[in-house]
């Protein structure tokens, strides 16, 4: 994120510290939990509570500044790639995520077979599989 006080503004929140801490680390560390980004928020501006972690990656979330994908069976991930058509690649094994561009390059995903009268405005797309390191291991 180049300017997180330019974004905030853009999108009539008050720039605070939390909320710009919160978005460097979410550009720092795409795909990382909420607990990450705590940690990362803590390293930069001192202490913070992780409820306010959660309220400003809430806020954001609904602002569509940044963007939650949860895998299933796995905790919720932030990041700030948005408004394109991307997928995400995560590693069965430690949770691992990679972002992956669309193999068609437009948003097929968006025309499905039958929509039962939803407006689509969004598809995601998760591959599952075992991320190089753990394939590794599993050799070993």
């Amino acid at each position: 994120m180049r300017d997180p006080e330019a974004t905030l503004r853009q999108h009539d929140l008050p720039v605070t510290a939390q909320r710009i801490a919160v978005l460097r680390a979410v550009s720092g560390h795409p795909h990382a939990t909420a607990d990450d980004l705590a940690e990362s928020v803590r390293e930069d501006i001192g202490t913070i509570s992780r409820q306010s972690v959660y309220n400003v990656l809430n806020v954001l979330t609904d602002k569509g500044i940044i963007r939650r994908i949860q895998p299933a069976d796995s905790p919720a991930r932030y990041e700030d790639r948005i408004g394109d058509n991307h997928h995400h690649l995560v590693c069965r094994a430690c949770g691992k995520t990679e972002d992956v561009c669309c193999a068609v390059g437009e948003a097929p995903c968006l025309k499905a077979h039958s929509h039962h009268g939803f407006k689509i405005d969004e598809a995601e797309v998760i591959y599952w599989g075992t991320c190089p390191a753990c394939q590794k291991k599993k050799r070993s």
